[in-house]
């Protein structure tokens, strides 16, 4: 029997994810952010949803509160100690630009400058993919797309580097070229262009499975990217085409009882395999942003709600002095199904709080349209 809601009320998904913030504001100093003195996207994903929470509110305990953890990591001459052979590093920088604006302090502009000379050493495929770290040699991740491609349009948009904005379109190009499964319309998490590695297919080099967090990582890259282009067309109609067939391929693994999805997202059918909050968080979150563009219409409404319940439902637990969010995989690499589903589940770790946010924050914009 599936499951049955009355429609969010859009006061709701506001105070969930003012919840959300203030749970681990209340656990954590921005300084001491897990993992601690990190310039990375734990951090920047949790940050980001906050960013949303202050637009919305105009609340400066959240605008302090993210200024805080870069300030503790930027130094007046702009300085900022991160790890330069990936992709990971470049996600936390992209409130980097809306900081510069609100203080026009230039230490954080000399910052993203240094985050983009970092893109210049990472290795590339033959076919000028970055790889996704320099200890996955050859190897392109879902996750890279998120963790790279807004970050650069946003440089892009600020410095007037245009060739940046064509850089990101053939990452794209080339996970979707690669990755895509023609079965499920799904895309796989990894790709091993020298089909090497022990979870890589010998002919297609991709990973296995579909891990719900990259799946979501993806999704959430191309809704995100599309705003920050805005409606000048310098390419990316292909990533609206991209949502238009990769939303209802999604919807289609749905858990009909719970409205939530699974770790595993096309195998909800094995017993080992379990629902997870992060990646039906990340789901809900580009299709509600899908909607709001008109991308998709709006028959996927139901499908938010269905899935924005099963959250409140299943993986939170909160009352007026606290909120948990259960059921997050912790950070996780490429491999095969029996990895992916022995990966240990966390409480309000940053990957689901900063997901769940972002979520209720797109519900949020979509139920104020009405």
């Amino acid at each position: 029997m599936g499951i049955t809601t009355e429609p969010i009320k859009t006061e709701t998904t506001l105070l969930m994810a003012e919840k959300a913030c203030q749970a681990l504001m209340n656990t954590f100093r921005a300084e001491e952010l897990p993992p601690v003195n990190w310039f990375h996207y734990h951090q920047g994903v949790f940050l980001y949803g906050m960013y949303r929470v202050w637009e919305a509110t105009g609340k400066e305990e959240y605008l302090n509160y993210i200024q805080a953890y870069y300030d503790h990591l930027i130094d007046e001459e702009g300085n900022v100690v991160f790890e330069r052979d990936q992709l990971d590093s470049t996600m936390a920088g992209i409130l980097l630009f809306p900081l510069y604006e609100k203080t026009k302090n230039p230490k954080y502009m000399i910052a993203a400058k240094k985050l983009r000379s970092a893109l210049d050493t990472i290795n590339r495929t033959s076919e000028n993919g970055f790889w996704h770290k320099e200890k996955y040699p050859y190897q392109m991740w879902l996750d890279g797309l998120f963790m790279g491609g807004p970050f650069m349009l946003l440089y892009s948009k600020h410095f007037q580097e245009e060739e940046l904005v064509q850089h990101v379109l053939l990452q794209e190009k080339l996970m979707r070229k690669h990755m895509t499964d023609p079965k499920t319309g799904l895309l796989f998490h990894a790709w091993d262009e020298k089909r090497v590695q022990p979870w890589a297919e010998s002919e297609t080099g991709c990973s296995p499975d579909f891990w719900g967090r990259s799946v979501g990582w993806y999704g959430a890259a191309l809704i995100d990217m599309l705003e920050i282009l805005g409606e000048k067309n310098r390419g990316q109609e292909a990533w609206i085409q991209s949502l238009q067939s990769f939303i209802p391929a999604i919807v289609n693994f749905q858990d009909e009882k719970t409205g939530l999805w699974y770790n595993v997202v096309d195998k909800g059918d094995r017993p080992d395999n379990w629902l997870e909050s992060s990646c039906s968080a990340l789901f809900l979150y580009f299709i509600a942003k899908a909607i709001k563009h008109g991308i998709v219409d709006e028959s996927y409404r139901e499908v938010c709600q269905k899935a924005y319940a099963g959250l409140l439902k299943h993986m939170v637990e909160t009352d007026d002095n606290s909120f948990t969010l259960k059921g997050i995989v912790i950070g996780t690499s490429a491999g095969t199904y029996d990895y992916y589903v022995s990966r240990p589940t966390s409480e309000n770790d940053l990957h689901g709080m900063g997901a769940f946010i972002l979520a209720s924050m797109a519900l949020y914009e979509l139920n104020n349209e009405k």
